[in-house]
């Protein structure tokens, strides 16, 4: 079984994030970028299957310039078998995104296709969903436990006021969410071994498709900063606050 693990390069979550001074965009100088954590998960939900012995091959795929290697190496290291970049320099909607998918999955034939439910940098919760309409393939979003019996994948997602666990016949498409698995460290040996694993560079303007933006960044501001707590002395001065400060009684 082959699994399709598409990837995108994000800054690090750890990174306090700055605004452009104009409000034009993020200011990504000198920033640390990381794979997209929901990423991550897929990634390492791809691995168990195969450590499981489910999967016998993991496919990275991720698109951007050139430095999306970087994070391309990095799932190589964490245990995918072979990885591609689909090179543009542009910045691509989530329909863009998924169309190129599309062909990615048409030559590939993946049984899954693993990717994050969302990233962390646009937060759309998009591609998947977009990537199961263009495809026909069935769909199990926020998953939460990953089990493949036979030719099916029973995918238990989280819903409000529960779980929700779905049979959907192979191939298929899961989106990973937070409480899936806990990404493993890459150990320095499979760096080294990552750096010798196949990387194929492919051209988005080779695909033929239409990549012009459907929408447009107006602007970017920096959210409301956080006002300093206070310390009370009593239950009557917290009311008091809440009250007559606060007014949310």
């Amino acid at each position: 079984m082959k699994i399709l693990v598409p990837i995108k390069r994000v800054i690090d979550y750890n990174v306090k994030v700055r605004v452009k001074p104009d409000n034009s965009n993020v200011d990504l100088t000198n920033v640390k970028m990381a794979i997209n954590p929901f990423c991550e998960i897929a990634v390492e939900e791809a691995v168990r299957l195969k450590e499981a012995g489910v999967a016998t091959e993991i496919v990275a795929v991720s698109i951007g310039d050139k430095s999306c290697q970087e994070q391309l190496r990095t799932a190589l290291a964490l245990g995918a078998d072979r990885a591609i970049q689909i090179d543009t320099a542009e910045s691509l909607d989530s329909i863009n995104v998924a169309k190129l998918l599309q062909k990615v999955v048409e030559e590939e034939q993946p049984q899954i296709v693993m990717l994050g439910k969302q990233a962390i940098d646009s937060d759309n919760n998009q591609t998947g969903q977009m990537l199961g309409a263009l495809t026909g393939m069935p769909q199990g979003t926020f998953a939460s436990i990953v089990k493949v019996e036979g030719d099916k994948v029973n995918v238990t997602r989280e819903v409000d006021g529960g779980l929700q666990t779905v049979a959907l016949n192979l191939p298929a498409i899961v989106t990973t969410d937070l409480r899936l698995n806990e990404p493993r460290y890459a150990s320095l040996p499979n760096i080294m071994k990552a750096k010798r694993k196949p990387l194929d560079v492919k051209s988005a303007a080779d695909f033929g498709i239409d990549l012009s933006p459907r929408t447009t960044l107006i602007k970017v501001t920096p959210p409301a900063e956080r006002q300093a707590g206070i310390i009370v002395e009593s239950i009557d001065e917290l009311v008091e606050k809440l009250k007559n400060e606060a007014k949310v009684i």
